[in-house]
């Protein structure tokens, strides 16, 4: 099956940054700990700087630590991380006004079945994000997407479900994407030959985790749980479910046009 992935690679170069919409660098910390090192503040401010900063519509940071010790305490502690980044920016010369959040987020939960490479996972845990938010550009058409279902499709075509996307962290599906889909049901049912694989995709991640924690299941399963509910929506509306499957990819292919497309599902045709 013919698929377009576009793969970003954080600070490979300002080029590719520039394409970005958001930008995530992670600084890590010590066990019980707030305080910085002087590289890695210097790192930090190399990140912000090598970007083109006309560009730069937000700076958002948010502190964590591991799993272990009181929400009480953990919520403090990531507080004074985020508060920590948060100086030593102002301190280099970024402007305040363009930092928005600064939010200690407490503890990352991890998942039940880690057992492997416990210490590194909760070291990766123990961090500040700080997320560089862009200026909006204009969509760029991708040969092989289109925005509905027609007639002449061929295998590998994606169709872009512009209308169905989801809150952060959420597989829930709106009202808006609810009405999108009764219109994706009604073209489906018009062009019965067609099989598809619905694909489920996320947004906003660290590098180094490829899918991300449903909210409401607590389970890392985020994209897999959108293509799903659209999956079964799709069945109760009739479309025989010998003609489609549902995958979740994650974080690894973003279209390009910021996070808001990223969490999204999309058809991609197997058959016709």
């Amino acid at each position: 099956m013919k698929r377009i992935a576009l793969v970003f690679l954080l600070l490979l170069t300002t080029q590719f940054l520039k394409a970005q919409e958001e930008v995530v660098h992670s600084v890590y910390f010590v066990f019980d700990k707030y305080n910085l090192e002087e590289k890695q503040a210097n790192d930090v401010v190399a990140f912000v700087k090598a970007i083109d900063t006309s560009r730069v519509e937000s700076i958002q940071i948010y502190g964590y630590c591991d799993d272990r010790g009181k929400d009480a305490y953990n919520y403090k502690l990531s507080n004074n991380r985020a508060n920590t980044i948060k100086s030593k920016l102002i301190e280099k010369g970024i402007k305040n006004k363009i930092i928005v959040t600064i939010e200690g987020k407490g503890r990352v939960l991890i998942d039940d079945d880690i057992v492997d490479n416990l210490p590194e996972v909760r070291q990766k845990n123990r961090r500040v994000d700080v997320v560089m938010n862009f200026k909006p550009v204009p969509p760029k058409p991708i040969p092989g997407i289109h925005s509905t279902i027609k007639a002449d499709m061929i295998v590998g075509d994606r169709i872009y479900l512009e209308k169905i996307l989801f809150d952060k962290g959420s597989s829930r599906l709106t009202l808006k994407s609810k009405n999108e889909l009764e219109r994706v049901a009604k073209l489906l049912h018009k062009y019965k030959n067609l099989e598809f694989e619905i694909q489920g995709h996320i947004c906003c991640t660290p590098t180094f985790q490829k899918e991300a924690i449903d909210k409401d299941t607590k389970k890392r399963m985020l994209s897999h749980n959108r293509a799903q509910a659209v999956y079964k929506f799709l069945i109760q509306k009739k479309i025989d479910k010998k003609r489609m499957t549902f995958k979740g990819y994650g974080n690894t292919q973003p279209l390009g046009n910021g996070p808001d497309q990223d969490r999204r599902v999309e058809l991609v045709i197997t058959k016709i």
